[in-house]
């Protein structure tokens, strides 16, 4: 969720850019902002969807679960808790697709990008390791359930909430992934984005796409998403686990370099 740096003018929590200040925070900083941005959106996103989702009844049969509307605000939320509590150190991307839209779009350099997709993966898997550490002390075999039914892990046939096939996960994966994307890149540009409101944007951006898509194949548009929660899924979730790599990156790639082409005439450096 980055955009090149406006010279003289660091980020800060109230001009929220998403871009780290180039003689500000160290390379450690950032790398460690990214993890734990993305341990808190893993964390409180997937904690609502297998804690909360559908917990229990009240006594008139009416349901005290959250439900798939409750998991998307959490997805959205997370993000805008992340943004504004970590953007300003690392530019806020908690997502490698997001990181690879940067670069594409030139507004992040590739070389950086590793670390950042690495930082993301540990974060999200200690997010996801943290709940199964809370599940070891829940109630007898909810763990296991937990695990029987994927883990919240991303799936399409037999896999997919709404029973939709891989044709329906590739397309949804590309499509709504280049929207966040370019959603980003325009909300964040240096000269034409609007910085201060840029979390809360992004963060409901995200909401919608969950609203969209989470009967489709449960929402990934985020790769590190998908293996924190297919670690813990079982074999059907790591065999699929391909489509939720590849596709998200495929569609921030398209919109990084189609916002380059046709929004900024800017060359990157």
């Amino acid at each position: 969720m980055s955009t090149d740096p406006i010279p003289d003018a660091p980020v800060t929590p109230t001009a929220l850019d998403h871009t780290p200040a180039p003689s500000g925070p160290s390379t450690g900083q950032k790398l460690l902002a990214e993890a734990a941005g993305t341990f808190l959106l893993v964390f409180g996103s997937i904690s609502a969807a297998l804690f909360a989702a559908n917990f229990g009844a009240s006594e008139n049969g009416t349901s005290l679960g959250i439900g798939f509307v409750g998991v998307a605000l959490a997805f959205g939320l997370t993000v805008v808790a992340g943004a504004y509590a970590w953007g300003p150190i690392s530019g806020g991307h908690f997502n490698p697709a997001v990181t690879l839209g940067l670069a594409a779009a030139g507004r992040f350099p590739w070389k950086d990008s590793i670390g950042y997709i690495v930082a993301q993966i540990v974060g999200g898997a200690v997010g996801t390791s943290v709940i199964v550490l809370i599940g070891l002390f829940g109630p007898d075999g909810w763990l296991a359930a937990a695990q029987g039914s994927g883990f919240a892990s991303n799936g399409f046939g037999e896999h997919s909430p709404g029973g939709f096939g891989l044709g329906a996960a590739i397309t949804t994966e590309i499509v709504f992934t280049a929207i966040f994307v370019l959603v980003i890149l325009g909300v964040t540009h240096a000269t034409r984005g609007t910085p201060a409101m840029a979390g809360l944007v992004i963060g409901l951006t995200l909401t919608l796409i969950h609203l969209a898509t989470i009967p489709i194949d449960n929402t990934s548009v985020n790769p590190a998403r998908s293996i924190a929660t297919a670690i813990y899924g079982g074999p059907d979730a790591l065999v699929q686990l391909w489509v939720f790599l590849v596709f998200p990156i495929v569609g921030a790639l398209i919109a990084g370099f189609a916002h380059r082409a046709l929004f900024d005439n800017k060359s990157a450096g």
